[in-house]
């Protein structure tokens, strides 16, 4: 009967109790159901065989009972059991009842399953009307419908506890009647009572060692009592009725709350009937009432309770770290281990309790409950932990307690053996005694095994009928061996009273534990214990049938405890910590109240306590908080120092605290420091070609952009070196794609141009412009006389302007500053490339002298794998020292790509670009006088210092239409330098001969200023058009290059004496470098 229910506390009860538990919060999959009840049916069939033997152990129990106490006399009684009561069998038969009684209460209280049974069985029909489609043949489904009733009646409908006790108990056929023997009866209403009373006086006392469920077994003792007498024992159902004033309920297992009376009133019809609706109603009165005395008085009681724990531990220290004597110390220790089971019993009882009742009448816990019980639960796994951590000292204490335990009970013993073997004459019931005696003697004299403890106990039933044994003596041995009991499960006994397996149902309680656990950072060790009870729910979460696989539960669980942990403790240091740093750095920052009555504001948390806390197991994980937290910060400041490099130093100081104060060991970033910031990205810009060369200005000495207005205080700048980062970080190929966008981009901007020029107003004005100055070159000494110029921008005007005021003239000159722009981006990729390459081979010793690696290690013999790597070193350096000896001419091939084109006949609207091009410098001086002027001003919109962009598309078109020496032939710097020395020699030659008056001479001298300021923007422009030319080989006109090609080609081809230069005449062998 043990067997049975230690297979049913560690088999049954959990699976049954899991099932539905995994299922996600939002929806559940169509079908799912289905398959979870599919996969617990087998289970289902287990339950009912285990049922059916528990029947079968019940009836035989009682009809062997029943043989044994009959009213007959003579030689066929086995043995004379007058005033015998085998108590011990009656508790086995109760803790099967309880089994029976748990089932039931389980399958009543689980919807899940009740509903996911009632759409399997709806599946079920649906496959008998056309079994064909679910590929089932016919003749199975019948069987499987007729088991399922089976299991349905049997298992589902609550009637396990019932069908026990309503079973046939008498067998006419082998002369067995149990209904009634009226012997039997009254010594089965004595045991009740006599368990009962025992039971019940350890009740509420603090030294409770029996598990409640003991009692759950005398409730169906009653029950069995009834249904197989017909007897009505009131004086014992008072008794019973009156414990609900005592405990209001019993916890089964996990979240199943059992309430007695209850069962009283369903299992005993005509006792409900004649109950009083009053007794009735103060049931569930006394519950409440029970509940919220207990509520109010947990804290005082947590607070008791912790004092005795502590006390308890330091005495457990101080006496398995001490030697006393002998018989001193293995009394003390039996206390201290008893004293330890009943702590641990009596505050599993309260919070299981206090938990499910507060669950089950849906009644709300306050915080000040939560953390009551949390540490509650703390206590007792530091129980358990001090008899884990002192295992090698309990186990041999215990071993000689329980030897010293049966020599107190082999004294007594003997004495009573000699008093009755003394006597001369003895009948048969002194003979039975007596052998008793020596049974009890010889069972205690070995190991105290389950099974000696059994018969030892049921011979001292015996002995216990005459007088042999005084009363004080009968007392002690009762109560020694209460505690031989104890002492020999005492292991298996603590398990069970320290299984917090029961937090599962209530783990929602847990995030409001960790929060009180951070908001209170004083023992934070405390989380070690609350892990520890948390894992007690793995045995039982591995015993669930209905999902897939066990570990779906597990990895659910763990989960969703992670979650919490993260979130309302983790998180929530790591927040903490992070402004304590941040507080710390900018504490200058920082303005004391000057209010001497104000409360200084709340301090900080001391967090240091979570860091120094060893790393919590929990499953098949650590958890380091001190990791955590550093890791935390790592990623924290790398993210954040990446966004803003120049706080690189306030991190790096946070780091250093960090260590200082919390003893953090932070990883240093390794970021550019001592750079502000990274610059656009090469690949950003690519991709945003058309919208930079708008944003920026171009620099042309030295080589840097400048973002043309900002939101910021600040523009950002675009130099080689960001570049060079940039081709760092994606590698070289990224240049050959840059220049290929750059390319589609100028397309796209030279179809914008040749509409421009094909336009009649600007084709006109240009034609009619050259013609009159082919007409009147003699007379204008070759030069473009400046007045045309400023005629074509005032007729350009007269066309029309934009909402921001700008003419045609002014849109055509910032296309060209684009197009002038993307060659300078272009030039600047070129030069990065090269900055890049030169970074990357500093390391080679000399340039002109590489050594071959793949030779040295093929003279060494060294293996292949190594002239492999050695190959691939060498092609590496070979790469770099090429690009960095030569580099690659983007521009060579941008002007060779369009050049042909331009110079289509087709194309000949464009052969006039020159004659535009004095009118369209003059507008490009005024528009930087401007910018330049803005600089000075408030309102800086618009303002700029350079935009040499427009001198390289200057340059690039002119070279693209090869109109270098058209441009020169019309001498128009020449023609401005001349025109503004003119004017200012008139100004000062009016100073001189004629009095002017102050008013007049001071119009006069900012006349010149300004005449100086064009001037001067005019040779700026000269100069930036002369070096850009550069660029583009201005020298040479297209024949002339053309001629350098002819000659070059000339060069390489095949010579008088048929020797070759180019490496393609392969086929007859002769090559010559």
């Amino acid at each position: 009967m043990e067997l049975l229910r230690h297979e049913a506390s560690t088999k049954w009860y959990h699976a049954l109790l899991l099932y539905g538990e995994g299922e996600p919060e939002d929806s559940v999959i169509e079908g799912e159901a289905q398959l979870q009840m599919g996969r617990f049916i087998p289970l289902l069939q287990e339950v009912s065989a285990f049922i059916n033997r528990c029947y079968e152990v019940v009836k035989l129990v009682m009809q062997q009972l029943s043989a044994l106490y009959t009213g007959e006399k003579g030689p066929s009684k086995i043995i004379n059991v007058t005033d015998v009561h085998f108590q011990v069998v009656y508790e086995r038969l109760a803790a099967v009842l309880a089994v029976l009684i748990t089932l039931d209460n389980i399958i009543l209280n689980h919807a899940t399953l009740k509903e996911h049974w009632t759409l399997y069985k709806r599946m079920l029909k649906s496959v008998r009307r056309s079994p064909e489609e679910f590929g089932l043949p016919e003749a199975k489904v019948r069987p499987f419908e007729k088991l399922l009733m089976t299991l349905e009646g049997q298992v589902l409908d609550g009637f396990i506890f019932q069908n026990c006790v309503q079973q046939t108990f008498d067998q006419v056929d082998l002369n067995i009647s149990v209904c009634k023997n009226s012997v039997f009866g009254d010594e089965f209403t004595t045991n009740i009572r006599n368990y009962l009373s025992q039971l019940e006086a350890q009740i509420g006392d603090g030294q409770e060692i029996a598990d409640r469920q003991d009692l759950v077994g005398v409730f169906g003792l009653y029950v069995l009592h009834y249904h197989v007498f017909h007897a009505v024992d009131k004086k014992t159902f008072k008794l019973l009725w009156d414990l609900y004033k005592k405990i209001p309920c019993f916890v089964l297992v996990g979240n199943v709350v059992w309430y007695p009376t209850d069962f009283l009133l369903n299992t005993l019809r005509h006792m409900a009937n004649a109950m009083d609706k009053k007794a009735v109603n103060a049931v569930v009165t006394s519950r409440l009432n029970w509940l919220q005395q207990q509520t109010q008085g947990l804290l005082s009681k947590e607070q008791t309770l912790h004092l005795n724990v502590s006390v308890w531990l330091v005495r457990m220290e101080n006496s398995l770290s001490c030697h006393r004597k002998l018989t001193d110390e293995w009394t003390v220790r039996q206390q201290l281990f008893i004293q330890g089971l009943q702590f641990a019993i009596s505050i599993r009882n309260l919070v299981t309790l206090i938990m499910n009742l507060h669950l089950t009448l849906q009644k709300p816990m306050t915080k000040t409950s939560v953390l009551a019980l949390c540490h509650l639960v703390e206590l007792l796994k530091a129980i358990e932990h001090m008899f884990h951590r002192r295992t090698l000292t309990v186990t041999t204490s215990v071993s000689h307690c329980i030897q010293f335990l049966c020599m107190s009970l082999l004294e007594v013993i003997s004495v009573a053996k000699k008093r009755l073997g003394s006597e001369r004459k003895l009948n048969d019931k002194k003979l039975d005694v007596l052998s008793a005696l020596v049974l009890a003697e010889n069972s205690l004299n070995g190991p105290g095994t389950k099974e000696r403890r059994l018969i030892a106990n049921l011979a001292l039933s015996v002995c216990a009928q005459m007088k042999v044994i005084r009363e004080d003596d009968l007392n002690a041995i009762h109560q020694a061996f209460k505690s031989l009991e104890v002492m020999c499960d005492l292991r298996q006994r603590l398990q069970e009273a320290c299984n917090c397996g029961f937090l599962y149902w209530h783990r929602v309680i847990f995030p409001t534990y960790l929060s009180d656990i951070c908001e209170n950072s004083y023992e934070p060790f405390r989380l070690h214990y609350m892990f520890c009870a948390l894992k007690d729910c793995v045995p039982a979460l591995e015993r669930a049938r209905h999902a897939s696989s066990a570990q779906v539960l597990l990895q659910s669980f763990s989960k969703e405890i992670m979650k919490h942990l993260k979130e309302n403790l983790l998180d929530v240091i790591c927040l903490h910590i992070e402004t304590d740093l941040r507080l710390h750095i900018h504490m200058h920052l920082q303005l004391d109240s000057r209010n001497p009555f104000r409360a200084s504001a709340k301090p900080l948390r001391q967090l240091s306590a979570f860091l120094k806390l060893r790393p919590i197991r929990f499953f098949d994980s650590d958890v380091n908080v001190k990791s955590y937290v550093e890791h935390y910060l790592n990623k924290t400041f790398y993210n954040l120092t990446t966004v803003a490099l120049h706080d690189w130093k306030t991190y790096s100081e946070m780091r250093t605290w960090a260590q200082r104060k919390y003893g953090l060991n932070l990883i240093e970033a390794h970021l550019p420091s001592q750079t502000l910031e990274q610059g656009l990205d090469v690949l950003e810009i690519m991709l945003n070609i058309h919208v930079f060369v708008s944003k920026y200005l171009y620099n042309l000495n030295n080589q840097i952009f400048v973002e043309r207005s900002s939101n910021n205080k600040h523009l950002n700048t675009i130099n080689i070196r960001h570049i060079a980062n940039s081709i760092r970080t994606h590698g070289t190929g990224i240049m050959n794609t840059t220049v290929n966008f750059t390319y589609q981009f100028l397309a796209k901007k030279f179809f914008i141009f040749s509409q421009f020029m094909y336009d009649e107003h600007i084709k006109s004005r240009l034609i009619k412009d050259w013609r009159f100055f082919r007409e009147n070159h003699q007379q204008t000494d070759q030069k473009y006389p400046f007045e045309r110029a400023e005629k074509f921008n005032r007729g350009i005007r007269k066309l029309g302007l934009t909402p921001d005021q700008s003419s045609y003239l002014d849109q055509f000159r910032q296309l060209i500053s684009q197009i002038g722009n993307a060659m300078g981006y272009v030039r600047m990729i070129r030069s990065g490339g090269l900055h890049c390459c030169s970074n990357a081979i500093r390391f080679v010793p000399d340039l002109d002298d590489i050594v071959n690696f793949e030779e040295l290690c093929v003279e060494e013999g060294l293996s292949i794998e190594c002239q492999r790597a050695a190959r691939l070193l060498d092609d590496v350096i070979s790469n770099l020292s090429k690009n960095f000896a030569e580099g690659t001419e983007y521009f060579k091939m941008l002007v060779d790509v369009f050049a042909a084109e331009f110079r289509n006949p087709k194309n000949i609207h464009l052969r006039n670009f020159f004659i535009i091009l004095p009118p369209l410098t003059l507008n490009f001086v005024e528009h930087m006088i401007n910018s330049k002027e803005k600089l000075n001003k408030k309102n800086k919109l618009g303002a700029a210092f350079t935009d040499d962009g427009f001198a390289m598309g200057v340059a690039y078109i002119l070279k693209l239409l090869d109109q270098y020496n058209e441009f020169d032939s019309l001498h128009w710097f020449q023609s401005v330098r001349e025109k503004y020395i003119k004017e200012k020699q008139q100004i000062q030659q009016q100073q001189t001969t004629s009095k002017v008056d102050e008013k007049l001479q001071q119009t006069m001298t900012l006349t010149v200023k300004r005449l100086d300021i064009y001037q001067q923007e005019f040779e700026l422009l000269y100069y930036s058009l002369s070096s850009a030319r550069i660029f583009f080989r201005a020298d040479k006109t297209a024949a002339e290059e053309r001629e350098d090609i002819n000659k070059q080609t000339a060069k390489e081809s095949p010579d008088s004496n048929g020797a070759v230069v180019s490496n393609n005449n392969t086929s007859n062998g002769s090559t010559v470098d």
